[in-house]
């Protein structure tokens, strides 16, 4: 992770997400938010203020702190088996404890989260995108789960609504988007919800020790999550 030097009195958000780990978007939702202070450029550039972003990693160590004594209950919704097989490997070397409920069915996912009441979720980013965008519409509506933080492939958050609707026309016989839920998409489901942060994808074309490193990214990120839940 890059530091944080004396010299540095303000950073760009691309500077800023390489330091939290995070993409430009959850910078640019932090800054929304308040956790990080920020102005714009003439040149209507985002500038971060470093001692802001300074507070914002001394409050995940905290929080990193706090929740290593207590375990972390997490939801994973995956499209294939193998891939939640690889993350709950991952995740027993994490310093974060964390139980993960699996459900390898996007209905049967749903089922678990309101049942569980977990402290997060996790998209597989190999569930196509009408069927994530399906999820996240449900999970928002229902008061058991709408304040739930979701994490989601990178990939995903910059599909434009048009991208999305697309391949919903595309997709045969399979449940299609209402005029509601692309409406929703249209308002900022996605992009514009706090509760969704992004994630790097894995791909399982990638060397294995390539994998594994996008996986231990994760740990940071599960650790913003449980914050944001907390605020």
């Amino acid at each position: 992770m890059k530091s944080i030097t004396s010299e540095m009195e303000y950073l760009s958000t691309r500077q800023s997400a390489k330091i939290l780990q995070v993409s430009l978007g959850t910078v640019q939702k932090m800054v929304e938010l308040g956790e990080l202070i920020a102005w714009k450029t003439r040149g209507g550039h985002r500038r971060i203020l470093a001692s802001s972003l300074e507070q914002q990693l001394q409050r995940r160590k905290r929080a990193m702190r706090q929740k290593t004594t207590q375990n972390c209950i997490a939801m994973g919704i995956f499209r294939r088996s193998e891939n939640s097989e690889e993350l709950l490997q991952s995740i027993q070397d994490w310093q974060l404890k964390v139980e993960m409920e699996v459900a390898v069915d996007s209905l049967e996912g749903l089922m678990k989260t309101v049942s569980i009441a977990p402290d997060l979720i996790f998209l597989d980013a190999l569930i196509p995108p009408v069927e994530q965008v399906h999820i996240i519409h449900y999970l928002s509506k229902n008061k058991d789960t709408q304040r739930i933080p979701i994490l989601v492939d990178e990939g995903f958050i910059k599909l434009h609504p048009g991208v999305v609707t697309l391949a919903d026309e595309n997709n045969g016989n399979r449940p299609q988007l209402t005029e509601c839920i692309k409406k929703e998409l249209e308002n900022g489901l996605i992009d514009l919800n706090p509760l969704i942060i992004g994630y790097p994808a894995t791909n399982p074309e990638l060397d294995t020790n390539l994998q594994g490193s996008r996986l231990e990214l994760l740990e940071p990120l599960f650790i913003e999550a449980l914050a944001r839940k907390c605020a």
